[in-house]
């Protein structure tokens, strides 16, 4: 009997649930998946061996028997001070690895004293104006000895400029320092939004960002490429695959473009995706991102070094898959979510806490999900054997469909002249709004079950969980610290240096070296951005209806 004569037979007479049996991204799935589904895969050419190209089945021969990924929980609220405590406590529980989470006004490159902060400091992250805050951020901490990963796009070369010039305080060079920026400023024309400038002078910050660590800051992950906020703007995963590896081929391009070799600076470009609900589409798309990106590498760009194929990602829990109403169940989503991750091998991992729907989270919220990812490590079993679900034939036919569905997106997007003139016409934004309304109209409609919000609802939905509440005292502390810091610093040298980055902004020199002058100056991140903004003006986006 084949797989027809099942169907016929056995299948299609017997009775079923009502549902849609579809991916949670709306792929249709076969109810049974056979060798006939993946006849045409070839092991060494599709799969091979982990560390071994096209690396689908991991970066490294070792995998979680040599090192387990990285433990990250996205961590800042309120001053420096208050993150700095939140750190220690997360460091004290076995986390690995440092993230930052900043505040509206600094992720908008404006200080807190600015007009358009009001109401907004240290509410959703840290407040970081300037060099003096970023020292407070990490004291205690030697830089030297831990990774950190900044979520910060628009002004992340300043960003980046603080925290270099705080390791140099610490003593550390800064070849010796490691971690990663965001930095994807793409992905904020498509879906998050946060921009400052224009997409082409952002390029040439990334740009310079790409040379001078490349030069200076070996160990720093220079873009972190990310598909999160793809997906949490509403898309689906194959979009939110497609739409990030296009724009990874983006920075390669404008990166050869500027005159670098790409083996210099590509093993150092890294990802940022989003774990959502379906498990097995989410393994898939992992493992079809090394795939896509290995085999673009070697055979569009160049790339000899292997590392410049190995597609490095970090993952975190999908915040649109939270929900408000009975926040105990996003304890087992972030569970589920978490797993695909690892099974899908990635290099680090943030789960978030079962009351960000809420608020920022409580200690106790985020110890949780801290001990979610230690539980999955130490407990489950699923380390020891790498890739464990090659082979699946659901799993392998999924890999095989994405791969083949974000070609054929890469295929449109080069239609329309590339990822900048498809951000410029809006191409990007409308798959993903209409992606999203079709999602929605799923829930609305009960074709798609969220347990708590559509089905098994009760009338205590919150149960008084606690949540975290910002004083509104950080703002006016943080307000008084920035006028301290001026008041007390050396006013001619920061407007000195203020007035070199303006020059370089005008031609074309490397912006990395005047950036960190004007850090160093205790020039504040909206005083350097405001003398970019002079220059390079602020981004507005054409409206889509």
């Amino acid at each position: 009997m084949d797989k027809k004569d099942w169907l016929e037979k056995e299948y299609l007479p017997s009775s079923l649930r009502k549902a849609k049996f579809t991916t949670i991204s709306g792929e249709e799935l076969d109810p049974l998946y056979t060798p006939e589904d993946i006849a045409g895969l070839d092991y060494q050419r599709d799969l091979g061996y982990p560390g071994c190209y096209p690396f689908t089945r991991g970066i490294h021969p070792t995998m979680y028997r040599g090192r387990l990924w990285t433990m990250r929980q996205f961590s800042g609220f309120g001053t420096a001070e208050d993150t700095n405590r939140r750190y220690k406590f997360l460091l004290e529980r076995g986390q690995t690895g440092l993230s930052v989470a900043f505040d509206m006004p600094t992720i908008m490159g404006r200080d807190s004293d600015d007009p358009m902060s009001v109401g907004e400091v240290g509410r959703c992250g840290v407040a970081i104006d300037s060099l003096s805050d970023m020292e407070v951020l990490f004291s205690g901490i030697p830089l030297r000895d831990i990774t950190t990963s900044m979520t910060i796009n628009g002004p992340a070369a300043v960003l980046l400029a603080f925290y270099l010039c705080v390791g140099e305080k610490q003593g550390a060079s800064f070849r010796e320092l490691g971690g990663t920026i965001q930095n994807d400023i793409l992905k904020e024309y498509i879906a998050q939004k946060s921009w400052i400038f224009p997409p082409r002078p952002s390029m040439r910050i990334i740009t310079d960002i790409l040379e001078f660590c490349t030069r200076e800051v070996p160990r720093w992950n220079t873009i972190s490429i990310s598909g999160y906020h793809i997906r949490e703007a509403g898309s689906t995963a194959v979009q939110e695959l497609a739409f990030t590896l296009a724009d990874g081929f983006a920075y390669v391009e404008a990166g050869i473009a500027a005159g670098l070799s790409v083996d210099d600076f590509a093993p150092r470009l890294s990802f940022f995706f989003n774990a959502h609900m379906d498990f097995f589409e989410e393994v898939a798309k992992f493992r079809a991102a090394r795939r896509i990106w290995a085999r673009h590498m070697r055979e569009r760009y160049g790339a000899k070094d292997p590392r410049s194929c190995m597609l490095r990602f970090h993952t975190q829990t999908a915040g649109c898959s939270l929900t408000a109403q009975q926040p105990e169940n996003n304890i087992v989503r972030t569970a589920l979510e978490a797993l695909s991750a690892v099974l899908g091998g990635t290099q680090s991992l943030h789960t978030n806490s079962m009351d960000e729907t809420l608020a920022l989270p409580t200690e106790k919220a985020v110890e949780i999900a801290l001990r979610t990812q230690q539980v999955i490590a130490h407990e489950s079993g699923v380390t020891e054997v790498l890739d464990p679900l090659a082979g699946s034939y659901l799993v392998e036919a999924l890999t095989d469909r994405m791969e083949q569905e974000a070609e054929e997106y890469f295929r449109r997007i080069e239609e329309q002249g590339g990822v900048l003139s498809a951000i410029e016409n809006g191409f990007f934004q409308r798959e993903i709004a209409d992606a999203a309304y079709r999602y929605q109209l799923e829930i609305e409609r009960g074709e798609r079950v969220v347990v708590g919000v559509n089905r098994y609802q009760h009338e205590d939905e919150t149960l008084g969980i606690e949540i975290l509440r910002i004083d509104p005292a950080v703002e006016k502390r943080q307000r008084e610290r920035l006028a301290e810091l001026r008041a007390s610093r050396d006013a001619s040298r920061a407007e000195r240096a203020l007035a070199e980055l303006r020059e370089a902004a005008r031609g074309d020199a490397n912006l990395m070296p005047p950036i960190i002058a004007c850090a160093r100056a205790y020039c504040t991140e909206g005083e350097i951005i405001g003398a970019l903004r002079e220059v390079f003006g602020e981004y507005r986006e054409t409206v889509l209806f």
